[in-house]
C-alpha cells in the first residue's frame, strides 16, 4: 500500500501542476472496444467490455513484476493507470474554470462540465454544489478508493464501469444500458457512503447525518443500484443548504453560488486529505508492526 500512497500522492501532485493531464485520457480504443462487440447484446456485452481490458491490466502488473526493479515498474505503471482513471476532465480544474469565468452566463455553461451524464445543472448553489459533489466521487474518490483496495485494476475497473453507464456513444442496448448502471452504482456505494462521513466530519455533521439518515429511510431498498447513490447527493445540498441558512440575512450573499462553492471545494480537499492520512497511518502501522 506504500506504493499506491506514493503513486497517488505524485498522480494528485501533477494533476495539480498540470491540469491537462486529465485531458490525455482517451476512450476511444475502449469505444472501439465495444463495438467490436456489437454481435453480442445485454448483460454480456458489458461483461466481456469491462473485464477483458482488466485482466489484460492483471496481466500487465503480473509481468512487470517478474524483472529487477519491479516496485519501480509497478510504480510507473500504476501512475500511468491512475491518471487515465482521473479523466477525461480535470475536476479541481473545472471547478477553477466556473470560479474564475468573468460573467453569470459563462459561469453556468462551465458548470455543465461537472456533469458526467449530459444532465443540465441548473445555476444555483444547491444544484451546483450536489453536481461538484458527485463530480468529485466519479473522477476522485472512487478511483481512489478502488485504488487503495484493488490497485491500479481496480481503479481501471471503477473507471471503465462509470464509462459504459454514462457514455451514450458506444450504442449499448436497453438490458446493457440497464446492466451497466447496476454495475456503476453498485461499485459507487462504499466510495459514497465513505465521503457522506468524510463531508460531515468536515462540514456541518448534524445536517449531513441527518440528510444521509432521512434519504435511508424514505429509499425503497435497493433503489441505490437502479438510480445511484442519492444519499451522497442528499448530503451535500444539505450541508449548502445549512450554510445558506446561517448567512447574515442577506439573500444575495447567503444564497452566492461562487461562495457556496468555494467551501465545499475546500471541504473536498479537506476529505480527500483525511483519506490520504487514513491510508498513511495504515502504511506506518505496517511498517511499525
Amino acid at each position: 500500500m506504500a506504493v499506491s500512497l506514493l503513486t497517488a500522492l505524485i498522480a494528485l501532485g501533477l494533476l495539480h501542476l498540470q491540469p491537462q493531464l486529465a485531458h490525455w485520457r482517451g476512450d476511444g480504443g475502449f469505444r472501439r472496444w465495444v463495438a467490436q462487440l456489437a454481435d453480442t447484446s445485454g448483460p454480456g456485452r458489458v461483461l466481456v467490455a469491462w473485464l477483458v481490458p482488466i485482466v489484460l491490466c492483471l496481466l500487465v502488473i503480473w509481468l512487470i513484476s517478474l524483472p529487477p526493479m519491479a516496485d519501480l515498474l509497478r510504480l510507473i505503471f500504476s501512475l500511468v493507470v491512475l491518471l487515465y482513471c482521473f479523466g477525461p476532465h480535470a475536476y479541481e480544474a473545472d471547478l477553477e474554470a466556473i470560479l474564475k469565468a468573468p460573467d453569470s452566463s459563462s459561469r453556468e455553461a462551465a458548470a455543465q462540465a461537472l456533469s458526467d451524464d449530459g444532465e443540465p445543472v441548473a445555476w444555483n448553489a444547491v444544484a451546483v454544489g450536489e453536481a461538484a459533489a458527485y463530480a468529485a466521487l466519479h473522477r476522485r474518490f472512487g478511483v481512489l478508493l478502488w485504488f487503495f483496495i484493488l490497485g491500479p485494476a481496480g481503479a481501471l475497473m471503477y473507471r471503465l464501469a462509470q464509462t459504459l453507464n454514462h457514455d451514450g456513444s458506444l450504442g449499448l442496448d436497453s438490458n446493457a444500458r440497464s446492466f451497466a448502471r447496476t454495475l456503476a452504482h453498485g461499485l459507487d456505494w462504499l466510495p459514497a457512503q465513505l465521503m457522506v462521513l468524510t463531508l460531515a466530519l468536515v462540514g456541518h455533521w448534524d445536517a449531513v447525518i441527518g440528510a444521509w439518515r432521512q434519504w435511508h429511510q424514505q429509499a425503497v431498498p435497493g433503489s441505490w443500484l437502479r438510480e445511484g447513490p442519492g444519499f451522497l447527493g442528499a448530503a451535500a445540498r444539505a450541508d449548502i443548504q445549512v450554510d445558506i441558512e446561517a448567512g447574515d440575512g442577506y439573500v444575495e450573499e447567503r444564497s452566492d453560488v461562487l461562495a457556496e462553492l468555494r467551501r465545499l471545494r475546500s471541504a473536498l480537499v479537506r476529505a480527500l486529505l483525511g483519506w490520504l492520512s487514513v491510508v498513511a497511518v495504515i502504511v506506518l502501522a505496517g511498517w511499525m508492526g
